[in-house]
């Protein structure tokens, strides 16, 4: 007899189904596992026959062969810890085997025949119910496994309560889903005293979700900007709230089982390596630019970054994806993020201070600044000098507007896209593109004529040039406006970069 129980392998945020088939033959006593598993697979014998002799079931001086199908997809993890102890229960008749076909089932198994946590159980769960099964998972991702929606989900705390359930001795109680996060109170940007420029570029980057950049010495309050926006970005819409909490659940970084509807805030020290950024490794695991999806990228120190790891960024803040290719797997994660750099201007970080500054002025500031690519800068739509905050500014009170206020009109202008981009695939002005953005970000005559000089004056690539539209086009909203006028034109291309001359 062979015994079947349905699981799952993980490849990025999709899950692919996985058949659990375990037989158990004469011969000379032997375990084996069969079907690509990886160190953390083979070592579920372990784990199970400790569990079996926990509950008082031992396994049977047989040969046990356990095989992972489909054969040629590589298993990772030790979610197949549960999988495996079933299709083993089942085939020595101590469960019902046609009561397990109706689930799938994912979790690690402990020594003392507790079912642990393991990364991607609401991944699971999703699959589960678009194959209209149930799911069998650890009692700890119950409320996570609950967000899916229709399907029924046993959350058993270690193996004996599941036996009692499926004996009809001890029902499991089905888990209600987790309730979404508190909201977190962060800075305010009232903290930010001056600054007018560097605040007014925030806004419209939260009101079109552009990359920002900001250049200025040290003390000037960047980080205290970006440590701002989330306040000022709307709430994940219930959707969006899924597919964030789906990565962290895959990541293994969820919490309690809650819903994410705060959008991610992710600051990574400049020692982080590319993998780290982009994600990968043996396992591959998602990066920091997926970890930040629909939410913030801030890089602190930008130059300091290594110029890999950097360059690795390109790809994820044009497509808004990562693909991780190894000889074995082949793996996309969603990335679409707001990348929010901070710089100083040279190493000392007090250039155009002569009482500051150090001898090395100009040439420090150029080979600082040209550790950061040129490829890499013109894909942030927004450019800001930070100047440093004057004793004047200082000593005045709080100012009137806070988060609150500009929170309020991001929201009216993201309100605006999402009617504008309705059916097109689009989420906000940054991800307007090609034959959709030529129709919702045409300039007037005068608009365009400006633009048309600035083009060749500022030397734009054709990258740079549409990135000018895309802000035009949420400063046009910000106010209000259907149309694209000059001065809206002018404000966005006082943020752009100029290229160098040679």
């Amino acid at each position: 007899m062979v015994a079947h129980v349905a699981t799952v392998a993980f490849l990025g945020l999709e899950a692919r189904a996985v058949e659990v088939q375990v037989q158990i033959s004469s011969g000379l006593p032997k375990f084996l596992i069969v079907g690509l598993p990886d160190k953390a697979v083979a070592e579920s014998r372990e784990r199970v026959h400790a569990a079996l002799a926990a509950i008082g079931l031992s396994l049977p001086p047989k040969r046990i062969t356990i095989n992972l199908s489909p054969a040629d997809l590589p298993k990772e993890g030790s979610h197949y810890d549960l999988p495996i102890a079933l299709g083993l229960l089942a085939a020595m008749g101590a469960i019902d085997a046609e009561m397990l076909g109706g689930y799938v089932a994912v979790g690690e198994l402990g020594l003392d025949g507790r079912i642990a946590p393991c990364p991607g159980v609401l991944l699971a769960a999703m699959h589960a119910s678009g194959r209209s099964l149930g799911l069998i998972c650890p009692a700890a991702h119950g409320p996570e496994a609950a967000w899916a929606g229709d399907v029924e989900v046993l959350g058993a705390p270690d193996l004996i309560a599941l036996l009692n359930h499926f004996r009809g001795t001890g029902i499991l109680t089905p888990p209600v889903p987790g309730i979404a996060e508190a909201p977190e109170s962060g800075p305010d940007l009232r903290q930010v005293k001056g600054q007018e420029t560097a605040k007014r570029a925030l806004e419209i980057a939260a009101a079109g979700g552009h990359n920002l950049v900001m250049v200025g010495p040290p003390g000037a309050g960047k980080s205290l900007l970006a440590a701002c926006l989330p306040g000022i970005l709307p709430d994940l819409t219930p959707a969006e709230a899924l597919e964030v909490t789906m990565i962290a659940s895959v990541a293994g970084d969820l919490q309690d089982g809650r819903l994410i509807r705060r959008r991610p805030f992710r600051a990574p020290h400049h020692s982080a390596s590319s993998v780290a950024l982009v994600g990968g490794g043996l396992r591959v695991r998602p990066g920091e630019v997926s970890l930040a999806h629909l939410g913030v990228l801030f890089l602190d120190e930008l130059p300091e970054f290594q110029r890999v790891a950097l360059d690795s960024l390109r790809q994820p803040l044009e497509t808004g994806t990562v693909s991780v290719a190894r000889a074995n797997a082949h793996v996309t994660y969603p990335a679409r993020v707001q990348l929010i750099a901070a710089m100083n201007p040279c190493r000392c970080g007090h250039l155009g201070d002569p009482t500051l500054a150090c001898s090395r002025a100009p040439r420090c500031a150029a080979d600082y600044q040209a550790r950061v690519s040129g490829p890499l800068l013109d894909r942030i739509d927004l450019h800001v000098d930070v100047q440093a905050v004057a004793a004047a500014d200082l000593v005045l009170p709080p100012p009137a507007e806070g988060s609150a206020e500009v929170a309020a009109r991001v929201k009216a202008a993201r309100d605006l896209q999402t009617v504008r981009y309705e059916g097109e695939g689009v989420r906000s002005n940054a991800e307007a593109d090609g034959n959709l953005l030529e129709r919702v970000a045409t300039p007037d005559e005068p608009g365009r004529r400006l633009l048309a000089q600035a083009a060749e004056a500022m030397r734009l690539s054709a990258r740079g040039f549409h990135r000018v539209l895309r802000v035009a086009r949420t400063i046009a909203d910000l106010a209000g406006s259907d149309g694209i006028g000059r001065v809206h034109v002018a404000e966005a291309l006082s943020y752009r970069r100029q290229a160098p001359r040679n």
